[in-house]
């Protein structure tokens, strides 16, 4: 029941098989399995205890999956952290999960400069390398446990407080089987991924259940339009996976006819819906490659369900059928399960649910029930057993992908001295999806600019969480108790980011 064991016996039986290939260099898995035992090795050599969890602050990299790979064998937990975030976020995650050792880029090391935690020791990306290249790994092999914790990701909270996901090693197991299974994923594949490694999707969706076939992993530090075009086809990639945003930026490019994507098979999307007309166009555009949907949430590794592709068209806005091994089922505020058709909360069961919160354990008895992980999404069942998300969590935002909770903004934004209130919810954008905008109503006889509102953001916010507009107001629209009515918000939003 561990990843870990597999990349052994590819090591092992298929030595020289291509596991990773980044910027023009490949490892075979027998390389990328000596590299993980390289880094183990040294870790162990320093002290670090089973359980202890490392902070692992990088860019996509081949190096990245020797460290991820590298961490577990050790018998530690690997806490992969977004490297989009601002400094206040990434200090508390830091110590909240009081993670005793970083491992950081150094071209991203500005982010961490200031970081007070106490890490027992910081290791940069140079010193990785010189690790890398050492002869002797060092490494003794540890005894790990199906429900030991693997993986720690911090993923927000609607209270605006990020929360430390555990995933143990029977999670990240069996979500590498359930979707290989479901891609029908073979030796031969090449996943291209140029979604950050940090996210769960990017690492467990796509990075790890293509190892766990036996696969290649192709990986790029980000999503470059013209370098990803060019890469797809020199490295021979078989999937490709992306938010509908990267889908829609591709598509309009006019180089796109002067490429041969024959080795391509798939094309797998997800973190936010993708309209009709832009799934037509991609079959139209690509005949012989077929389009399928992943949904999930950090919290189930993230695997619930998937719209494939012979349902592509005709179930536009589905999120398809539960993932095998995945059950799925709408309740109502009791938890009483709803009558077909009906909205409910979508909640989800299988092994790839997660251990619990870190330090957290209130919110994890409130989230998972029985066995049931709610979601907080809500869904319904249409006849034939599909699923359609009616709302997002609470109020989040989905912006190219990144998740965004209005909270988390409008925490900040009160945070400005002349800020009396402040709500924030998401407006259409036709590249992103949606972007979040800003409503300020400022202090009696105070006064305040959208600038200098969108400035103090860029100094305690992900550059992905500015709001990309700010609108001033008399006062915000709030019910009876005092709730602020964010629905008569969006309408009046939307409007102002037309005209």
């Amino acid at each position: 029941m561990s990843i870990l064991n597999v990349l052994k016996q590819h090591a092992s039986n298929t030595p020289n098989a291509p596991a990773i290939v980044f910027e023009g260099n490949e490892w075979s898995y027998s390389e990328l399995y000596k590299n993980a035992q390289k880094i183990a090795g040294y870790l162990q050599q320093q002290g670090y205890q089973k359980g202890d969890i490392v902070a692992q602050f990088m860019l996509n990299s081949d190096s990245f999956m020797a460290v991820y790979y590298g961490v577990q064998l050790a018998g530690l937990t690997i806490m992969p952290v977004n490297t989009k975030l601002a400094p206040p976020e990434v200090e508390f995650i830091f110590g909240h999960s009081e993670a005793k050792l970083l491992i950081f880029d150094e071209k991203i090391e500005q982010t961490i400069a200031n970081s007070t935690h106490s890490f027992k020791e910081k290791i940069n990306s140079e010193k990785i390398s010189e690790i890398l290249n050492t002869d002797d790994a060092g490494f003794t092999e540890v005894a790990m446990g199906a429900d030991d914790t693997a993986v720690v990701m911090y993923t927000s909270g609607t209270t605006g407080k990020p929360k430390g996901v555990q995933l143990s090693h029977r999670n990240v197991y069996e979500t590498a089987e359930i979707w290989s299974e479901s891609m029908k994923m073979t030796s031969k594949d090449r996943m291209y991924v140029c979604t950050p490694l940090f996210h769960c999707a990017g690492s467990h969706v796509f990075a790890v259940p293509t190892m766990y076939r036996g696969g290649a992993v192709i990986i790029e530090e980000a999503f470059s339009p013209d370098r990803t075009l060019k890469n797809l086809v020199d490295t021979k990639a078989t999937i490709f996976f992306g938010v509908p945003a990267m889908y829609t930026i591709l598509l309009n490019k006019p180089e796109l006819k002067n490429y041969n994507f024959e080795n391509l098979r798939m094309f797998v999307y997800g973190a936010a819906p993708m309209p009709y007309e832009l799934v037509k166009r991609l079959k139209d555009t690509f005949p012989k490659v077929k389009v399928q949907n992943c949904y999930g949430q950090t919290e189930n590794s993230p695997a619930a369900s998937s719209l494939t592709d012979q349902d592509a068209l005709t179930k536009i806005g589905s999120v398809g059928r539960p993932l095998p091994r995945t059950e799925i089922k709408l309740v109502d505020a009791l938890g009483e399960e709803v009558p077909l058709g009906e909205v409910g909360e979508i909640c989800v069961k299988g092994p790839q649910v997660m251990k619990g919160y870190l330090r957290n354990p209130e919110e994890t008895s409130r989230t998972i029930q029985n066995g049931w992980l709610h979601s907080g999404d809500l869904g319904r069942f249409d006849e034939e057993g599909f699923l359609y998300i009616v709302d997002r969590k609470k109020d989040m935002i989905i912006r190219g992908g990144e998740n965004i909770y209005p909270i988390e903004v409008e925490e900040v934004l009160y945070q400005i001295p002349q800020v009396l209130e402040a709500a924030v919810v998401g407006v259409p954008h036709e590249v992103y999806g949606e972007v979040p905008k800003a409503f300020v109503v400022v202090k009696a006889e105070q006064s305040l600019t959208a600038d200098e509102v969108l400035a103090y953001c860029a100094t305690q916010l992900a550059k992905y969480k500015i709001p990309m507009e700010v609108e001033f107001l008399e006062e915000l629209p709030r019910n009876a108790s005092g709730k602020v009515l964010k629905h008569t918000l969006r309408p009046r939003a939307s409007e102002t980011t037309q005209s």
